[in-house]
This record gives structure tokens, sequence and C-alpha cells, in this order.
């Protein structure tokens, strides 16, 4: 029997679950006598110009194991930018070191980077699958992707956290700004938090929503007046009315872009139009970096996806994305499907208009009814023995 390589890249940034699908590549191939060799790409797409690949398939099952706990990415990534003469160099480099699977996981650029792989590997025998992780959830076609459920799990747990801080010492106004440059999923998720009336998130603002500054601090000053203490979880993609971010990007190149501090500015906006104290949070990487609140069902599903792409790529499917699609029963299910890559290439998914309110100041129930599944463990029920000493 002719025995092949498979190749994994990752791309991108880092998930809580980005290991796992690692894990699931690993797992499912070894199950295979026709693959030689589990390649990784150290270091993301340089590392295959840099032909700097490692073995994974003879790893010990207790190793393999601690992927699934571990962050981050064990095999590296990037965000290199590759040029066409690199797409056409790596035709003879996968020749040269026997891959015929190609797998790719990672987001909107990692997609398109896919697609030019795919492109680039016509008329040879290389088969190229995309595998899903984003945490902003803006890959287009796929309900979900892996890496979301987990950054949705830790903003709304640290939303209820910093509620009940506010709650206890209603002086402030505290604003919670969450990743999402684009889409607002993360950002939504934060409405998971509320069990009672009055806990936080009090206001939650999108970039979906174009962002009206006098609008904001009337819905600010009539929160904090009833309760004494809010708050807001905002988007760190909030755009005014020309379309540009509130606050200019420090350093912007190609799709790369260092945002200045939304939560910051919008926290001295209060403190000088109000005269109300206020302050920001930014979770940043921590949520999108932890394993403490990795969400149960976003790692079983990265697992699957991973070991879905080996399935595909066996079969000679070339140019696809593993897709999840949801069953239409009540209760959660899915169904993994194969997506174009031409039609996920850097499209990017929003939030619908139905999943946030007239107002565009909250999310609606049907957003709640969505995103409450992919969310494994309850939100606490805090003990409170002030409730219903709110300021009125």
């Amino acid at each position: 029997m002719k025995k092949s390589n498979i190749l994994i890249v990752h791309g991108g940034g880092p998930t809580a679950v980005m290991n796992a699908s690692l894990y699931g590549v690993i797992v499912e191939a070894q199950q295979y006598d026709e693959i030689d060799k589990v390649y990784a790409s150290l270091g993301g797409t340089d590392g295959i110009l840099q032909e700097n690949f490692v073995d994974l398939k003879l790893q010990e099952s207790s190793v393999l194991e601690k992927l699934l706990e571990t962050p981050g990415t064990a095999i590296g990534t990037s965000r290199f930018e590759l040029t066409e003469a690199d797409y056409q160099s790596m035709p003879a480099i996968f020749k040269k070191n026997k891959i015929k699977y190609v797998l790719f996981n990672g987001g909107n650029g990692t997609m398109d980077t896919c697609g030019k792989v795919k492109k680039a590997c016509e008329g040879t025998d290389v088969i190229v699958v995309g595998i899903p992780k984003t945490i902003d959830n803006d890959l287009a076609l796929t309900d979900h992707a892996p890496g979301y459920a987990s950054a949705a799990n830790y903003i709304a747990k640290t939303t209820a956290e910093i509620g009940m801080d506010v709650k206890s010492l209603p002086i402030h106004v505290s604003i919670i700004e969450a990743m999402g440059r684009n889409a607002g999923w993360i950002t939504a998720a934060s409405t998971l938090a509320r069990k009672r009336e009055g806990d936080a998130p009090h206001l939650i603002y999108l970039p979906e929503v174009t962002f009206d500054k006098k609008r904001f601090l009337k819905e600010v000053k009539e929160q904090y007046e009833r309760y004494g203490g809010i708050v807001v979880v905002v988007s760190e993609g909030l755009k005014g009315e020309d379309g540009k971010s509130i606050v200019p990007p420090l350093y912007e190149s190609g799709r790369s872009s260092y945002p200045g501090d939304v939560g910051t500015y919008l926290a001295e906006l209060v403190i000088r139009e109000l005269g109300v104290k206020a302050r920001s949070e930014k979770p940043g990487i921590a949520g999108r970096a932890s394993i403490t609140m990795q969400s149960d069902v976003d790692r079983e599903e990265a697992i699957l996806v991973g070991r879905e792409a080996v399935k595909v790529a066996l079969q000679g499917i070339s140019g696809v994305m593993i897709g999840i699609e949801r069953k239409p029963t009540d209760k959660y299910e899915i169904e993994l499907v194969n997506l174009p890559i031409e039609k996920v290439m850097l499209h990017e998914k929003t939030l619908p208009s139905s999943f946030y309110n007239e107002m565009g100041n909250d999310v609606t129930q049907e957003f709640i009814d969505w995103v409450k599944p992919l969310v494994s463990s309850e939100i606490s029920n805090f003990v409170n023995f002030n409730e219903g000493n709110d300021k009125q």
C-alpha cells in the first residue's frame, strides 16, 4: 500500500479549543494505515515554506490528552502574509515531503489561504481541507465555529462576577470591552450573565449598530440613576456614522489593526460628561486563552471537526471547510457539512438584526435561545441579601 503524509497548519489567533481540533486530527489519522506521518507545520504558514515539520503520529496518548487542556496552540500559528510566489512554491514542498493531505485550521484569513493553496495545487493529487476556528464567530455559512463558545462562556461569567462586585458597591459605571472588531457575537453573549431583573449587563453595544454618543450617555445616565452602579459591555469595534471606529486605531497594516481602547474612551466620556465615577475592563487575550472557562460543547465540537477533516480528505474531497449545521430539533444537535471554500474565504458573518433590539443596546430572546446551548455550564446564581435595595 502506497503511504502518504498529512499536514496540519494553524493560522490566526489561538482559541481555548484549537488544540482540541489538533487532537482530533491526530487521533483520527492514527486510524488509517495509508497515512504514514501526521506532520504539524510549526509556526503556521511560515513553517510550510521553511519545511519546519514535526511528526505527531507516534506521540503517546497521555501526551495527546493534554492537548485538550492546553490553551493557545501547541504547534504555533501565524498571520504570515504570503505572496503569489509563496503559494506557487508549496506544491513542490508537499511533493518533496510526500504530503497528500493539507488541513488548515483557522478563521477568515486562514480560509482565504486555504482556498489559495487549493488553487495552487490544482493538477496535483494534493487535497486541501479547512477546519473552522474563531472566537469572533464570523466565519460565513457555518452556524458557529469552535473557539466561540468558550469565549462566550468567558465573557458571560466575567460579566456576572463584575456585576456582583458593582452591585456590592454601586457607585460607578463599569465598562467591559469585548473582542470582536466587526462582529458582536462575543459582546452579545454577555447577556447570559443575567439571572434576575437588574443583573449585569445593563446595556450592550454591538459593532453592527451605529454608535451614537448622545444616546449612549442618556442610556447610561438612566440606568445609573436607577441602580446606582451598572455594567456596560461594548465591542472593541464600535463605529460612528462615518463607519470608522469611535477610537482611532493605534496602528493599521493590511488586515492587521491595533485599535485604541474603546472601553477606556467611553469610561472617560462618562466621567467627563456625566460626572460619574467610571472605569473600564478589557479581558482581551484572557478571554480567548482561558482553559478554566472552556466550554465542554466547544471542546467536543472542536475534536469532531478535526476528525471530520481527516475523513473528508481521505475521501478525496478538496476545497471545502468543515461546517457546523444545527438540526431543527428541540434538543441541541448538530451535523457536520462540507462548505465550498470559495464561499467562506474572507466573508465575515455579523449578527443578524433579529438578534438585537430596536434600540441597539441589548440582544433579543432569539439570540439567547441560539447561544445558550453552546455554553455548557450554567452561570452561578449568586447569593445577595441586599436584593431590592437598588437606587430608585
